[in-house]
């Protein structure tokens, strides 16, 4: 019977109708070579230059939207002192990309799966070199915000497009696996590349420089993408978008985060009349929207039969908090070395080199491990990781020596979020039909950047409480609020995550087809036996 269902699954995926992802495997008579597959350059590539071409452009883009993130924590300091900005307003001009990134993915999610992933892509590079050129002739805090928001528009479009690109691309396997890791690799190393070149400008140059430099880099990934990233486009539909879905979605996300992020600088915090009623109308908009996607439109923006599939609700949470931690020890590592042990910003940003060594070290070793090891124990990995970079700043004494308490630190912070965004990404993308890749992207990268703001908006919430103390007291609690963090995402994984090693497979429409045509034999087999 095994080699009968065998036969009959092949027979099914063996159609011209197929994706890239299985165009290789239309030319087998026989069962498909999953681990030949897995390792090898996809059809749509002439050849391996056009292949590195491509990853460059799209694991670039990907690169710049941390660039922006980090090196503006690091740029905030001076860009406050020089433009007169409030200091108590600090967290807005930060948060404001992240909010915006984070509460628009799954629009851009919806129009990635609906046209395909090079328009959306390439219009999204293109509207962030814009307004990167504009955010360098920011004086006032409106504007300061107004950029960073519009800046957040574009990497809420080119993010999902980008990981729907990785993920259609490759096949489950080592090939995949490599990529994913040079992707998981680039989150400290981008992160790195916008502290230094944000500490270069501003010990050398106007810090206005951060963002031209930016918008060249991204021009240059802009004609990458015209020339290398395959011209997919799909004849949309627009009935299918869900309107309803979107309204509600952007509002229960920008209110619920605009009541956390600045309850802690208004008069009376959250006894504030307008932090209450922000947080009840995100939470009204929040019910709207579940009730939307569960039971009024046909064609939901988040389709809950995405929670069937294994671990992946649990999984969603892990990656949220692990972020959220993340980003918590992002902003305010680099306020306590600057402000309370007095580091200068060319310096401080060499403190974070190791992020980006290790990085790089981590993206070499995942391609190898990945296939070989459970993802279950590499995330307990990661959230160990977690759990120890905010806690030795916690701990941290006045003078701390560099290489007893900084260093590890960084080391640990890039396992947590290289492995973390190794293994969710490659499970996510895996276990989604093509269909909902931009979905898959929306989630991924939307976890990333609402986890950053929802955690370190309460975060801020608890230093503010704290400011009778000193300030490096007061900092003290964000990291032991991360610390906490950290733990959950153990506790997660402990108790409800159970994913295995990222071996070469069928991808997800491939298993699906299979299941097809599983049913069909077994339907076709009982009127045989009764004609018999």
């Amino acid at each position: 019977m095994d080699t009968d269902i065998e036969s009959a699954a092949v027979e099914t995926l063996d159609t011209p109708s197929n994706n890239n992802n299985m165009s290789s495997s239309s030319s087998y008579n026989g069962p498909i070579d999953t681990e030949k597959l897995g390792r090898s350059r996809p059809a749509i590539f002439a050849n391996g230059c056009v292949e590195i071409a491509f990853c460059i452009s799209v694991l670039g883009s990907m690169m710049m939207a941390e660039f922006l993130i980090s090196g503006f924590s690091v740029l905030l300091p001076l860009l406050i002192e020089d433009t007169g900005i409030d200091p108590n307003q600090r967290t807005w001009p930060i948060t404001v990309f992240s909010l915006v990134t984070g509460s628009l993915l799954l629009p851009f999610g919806r129009l990635v799966d609906m046209f395909g992933g090079y328009p959306v892509y390439l219009g999204g590079i293109s509207w962030l070199t814009l307004w990167a050129v504009v955010g360098g002739f920011s004086r006032t805090l409106p504007m300061v915000r107004a950029t960073r928001a519009l800046q957040g528009v574009g990497a809420a479009a080119f993010l999902p497009a980008g990981t729907t690109l990785l993920g259609t691309t490759y096949r489950p396997g080592p090939r995949k696996n490599a990529i994913f890791s040079l992707y998981g690799g680039c989150a400290p190393l981008r992160f790195f590349s916008g502290i230094i070149v944000a500490g270069l400008t501003g010990e050398f140059l106007y810090w206005g420089w951060f963002f031209w430099i930016a918008s060249m880099l991204l021009a240059f990934l802009c004609v990458m993408a015209f020339f290398c990233v395959p011209h997919e486009w799909k004849r949309g539909d627009w009935s299918l978008m869900d309107w309803w879905g979107c309204l509600a979605s952007i509002c229960s996300l920008s209110l619920l985060t605009y009541a956390i992020t600045d309850a802690s600088h208004v008069e009376g915090h959250w006894a504030s009349p307008q932090i209450i009623v922000t947080f009840i109308l995100g939470l009204i908009s929040l019910a709207a929207f579940i009730y939307v996607e569960g039971w009024v439109v046909k064609s939901p923006l988040m389709p809950f039969d995405l929670f069937s599939i294994e671990y992946i609700g649990p999984l969603f949470i892990a990656l949220f908090m692990a972020c959220g931690c993340f980003g918590i020890y992002l902003f305010y590592a680099s306020f306590y070395i600057q402000t309370v042990l007095q580091v200068p910003p060319l310096l401080a940003a060499l403190w974070f080199s190791p992020m980006a060594a290790g990085g790089i070290i981590i993206a070499l070793v995942g391609g190898f491990t990945l296939h070989r090891l459970p993802g279950t124990i590499l995330l307990l990995l990661a959230g160990a990781g977690f759990v120890i970079c905010p806690l030795l700043f916690a701990l941290i004494p006045e003078n701390p020596n560099y290489w007893r308490w900084v260093f590890p630190a960084m080391v640990c912070t890039t396992i947590g979020i290289d492995i973390s965004f190794n293994v969710s990404g490659i499970f996510i993308t895996t276990s989604v039909p093509k269909h909902q890749q931009g979905l898959a992207g929306a989630c991924i990268n939307g976890l990333s950047f609402l986890g950053i703001s929802f955690f370190l908006g309460w975060a801020d919430f608890a230093v503010v409480s704290r400011s009778n103390n000193e300030v490096g007291e007061s900092y003290k609690v964000a990291f032991w609020f991360a610390v906490g963090c950290g733990a959950g995402v153990i506790l997660i994984v402990l108790g409800f995550i159970r994913i295995g090693k990222a071996k070469s497979d069928l991808t997800a429409d491939e298993k699906a087809q299979q299941r097809q045509a599983v049913y069909e034999s077994e339907q076709v087999r009982p009127l045989t036996a009764d004609a018999d």
